[in-house]
């Protein structure tokens, strides 16, 4: 069997791939153009990419493919009709990032909640140095203790996200975008409810039509002026020209993304106008990429592919 890794850069070069040699021929590129997809992958059974589009341009002229894993969870650059079409299963990877998500979900918060940057730059920059007493708070910031913490997207990240908020004293909420999700223990609250009564929302929901641009400046209208906004799930569920105005004109206390529409960034995009100010955290999509599961998506890959040698079915994607 031979395995074309076309895109492994996106999965880093610290994880050990030595087991997928134990499945066949295995040959790994770091990054690969649309154009070199036939050149690299024409003599493949297995294809492993990530955000290359899969469709029938790109993989009409690939003969022996039989088997498309993509390191990722969401698929939305994959071809799932012309897959199947053409008797080429597609795999992806489920639950790798959990853990991972959600710490960094309270990272990005707290630096914006606390203040993080204004008092590291305070003490970088020698000020702490000249003070005439012990502390400084000229920032101000709240506990959790008692706020509301609503989610967008009540899947497993967003109840665990729902769980650690509360273990910091939080009242967790959720919003249910397809209207249709009931939860036992979580209150799930209509939109503007949603919106008037959370001081943190966090969104772990994936794209589809009912959230894209769900945040938008009638959305920031509606929520409080001391609310943060944390983006884990994808950039556009955020109008990001909204989230500016918003953060320019008070309308929302600050937001922290690790998702944002088009990426990476172009040089137009509008959260560049708020580059210096401490309201804003963008990180480039790094939520899930901790070493532990960086290493448990690769597995889940090779289980992919073990589990198509033995004839089985192990995260397939159903059109």
């Amino acid at each position: 069997m031979k395995i074309a890794a076309l895109e492994i850069m996106n999965v880093g070069s610290d994880v050990d791939l030595s087991e997928f040699r134990d499945l066949g021929e295995f040959t790994a590129y770091d990054t690969t153009r649309t154009d070199q997809i036939y050149e690299r992958a024409h003599e493949a059974e297995v294809l492993v990419i990530n955000k290359l589009p899969i469709n029938e341009t790109t993989i009409g002229g690939l003969k022996e493919l039989k088997l498309i894993c993509v390191t990722a969870t969401g698929y939305d650059n994959v071809d799932i009709e012309c897959c199947n079409s053409r008797g080429i299963k597609v795999c992806n990877a489920v639950g790798y990032s959990t853990a991972s998500v959600v710490q960094y979900t309270f990272a990005a918060l707290f630096y914006i909640y606390e203040k993080l940057r204004y008092y590291d730059d305070y003490v970088r920059e020698g000020h702490y140095c000249d003070s005439p007493i012990f502390t400084h708070f000229e920032e101000r910031f709240n506990e959790l203790e008692g706020k509301t913490w609503g989610i967008v997207g009540l899947g497993n990240i967003g109840r665990r996200v729902a769980a650690a908020a509360e273990a910091f004293g939080c009242d967790a909420v959720y919003f249910s975008t397809s209207g249709n999700h009931d939860d036992d223990k979580y209150r799930r609250l209509e939109w503007d409810e949603f919106l008037r009564s959370s001081d943190i929302i966090s969104i772990h929901a994936p794209l589809n039509d009912n959230t894209r641009y769900l945040f938008s400046d009638e959305a920031f209208d509606k929520m409080k002026d001391t609310a943060f906004l944390v983006n884990m799930g994808r950039g556009p569920i955020i109008d990001e020209e909204a989230l500016v105005r918003a953060i320019k004109e008070g309308k929302i206390a600050g937001a922290a993304l690790d998702v944002i529409d088009g990426e990476p960034m172009k040089k137009d995009s509008p959260l560049r106008e708020l580059s210096d100010d401490p309201r804003l955290l963008v990180t480039p999509h790094i939520a899930w990429a901790t070493v532990e599961a960086r290493a448990r998506l690769m597995h889940e890959v090779y289980l992919n592919i073990k589990a198509y040698q033995n004839g089985k079915d192990r995260n397939t994607v159903e059109s």
